[in-house]
């Protein structure tokens, strides 16, 4: 069997926050005054076999089965992997924490590399991954941080910022694409888009009475994300109604936008979160 996980937790004056050392994953931030911000499944697996459903999972070095559609595992091996954390500190103003992963799953992806993840919990939360190659050749990846957002009821949610822009959809039984995004996005169904756009994404939740607001740097793709009614009663880490609280929003290069790094070279990927008052849709 595997090990149960343990997290840390960290408080300030300004947020709350959980980080497992598994997949250096992000639980948990709560802004002092506010609901939490990040959603988790009650059912996902806390074990060191398993990837943690919620939160925040970090997919490297390939985004689903990769460009290839055969790389395994699922999403790659960065959020199965043990990182170490490096550097922590807790003052009034936030909390940082820095994790560091090197030339993890050599059988798999036998590249060298470090990767480093630093995440600051304060109002606002800050998340930032940088991939450095550390090897004699060049070599490719895809990569994603893939945020669960909890909202009040993601069939009320109104997703902006994304207008104009073309995605590929990747949904059960859709044509892939690309196709063009007129208006607003809204989730009527199991939504599974990859998004080709740079721009801020602001997601409305009336039902959660908020605004929560992305900011993606070193990002060309966002992918929004909902499994709809029947993948959540098919999937075991998911309960049957859990779908109707949760919204994937996530700062990605995946496909097309894979990053290619030369020896001696970094690439870092990063978002903040922003929460504000609810305002009417223009």
């Amino acid at each position: 069997m595997a090990n149960l996980l343990s997290p840390r937790k960290y408080t300030c004056p300004k947020a709350q926050g959980t980080i497992y050392h598994h997949g250096a994953h992000v639980v948990d931030w709560t802004p002092d005054g506010h609901d939490p911000v990040l959603w988790m499944s009650e059912t996902s697996p806390l074990d060191s076999g398993s990837a943690i459903r919620g939160g925040i999972p970090i997919i490297w070095p390939w985004f689903a089965a990769g460009v290839n559609g055969i790389s395994a595992p699922f999403h790659g091996f960065a959020r199965l992997s043990e990182w170490r954390l490096v550097r922590t500190s807790v003052t009034d103003e936030g909390i940082t924490a820095k994790y560091l992963l090197i030339d993890a799953c050599p059988q798999k992806y036998n590249e060298s590399y470090r990767l480093t993840y630093e995440v600051k919990l304060s109002d606002e939360f800050e998340a930032a991954l940088t991939v450095r190659n550390t090897g004699n050749t060049r070599f490719s990846f895809e990569e994603a941080l893939h945020t669960y957002l909890r909202v009040g009821d993601v069939r009320e949610v109104v997703v902006t910022g994304l207008n104009g822009s073309t995605y590929l959809d990747r949904a059960t039984g859709h044509a892939i694409g690309p196709h063009p995004q007129k208006g607003d996005v809204t989730i009527t169904e199991e939504t599974d888009r990859i998004y080709h756009s740079t721009n801020d994404i602001d997601v409305h939740d009336p039902v959660g009475g908020r605004r929560i607001t992305v900011s993606r740097t070193g990002s060309s793709d966002a992918v929004v994300w909902n499994p709809w009614a029947e993948k959540s009663q098919s999937s075991p880490d998911l309960g049957d109604d859990d779908w109707v609280g949760m919204l994937c929003v996530e700062t990605a290069n995946v496909g097309e936008h894979a990053v290619t790094l030369n020896p001696g070279k970094e690439h870092t990927i990063g978002f903040t979160l922003r929460l504000s008052a609810l305002e009417p849709v223009e």
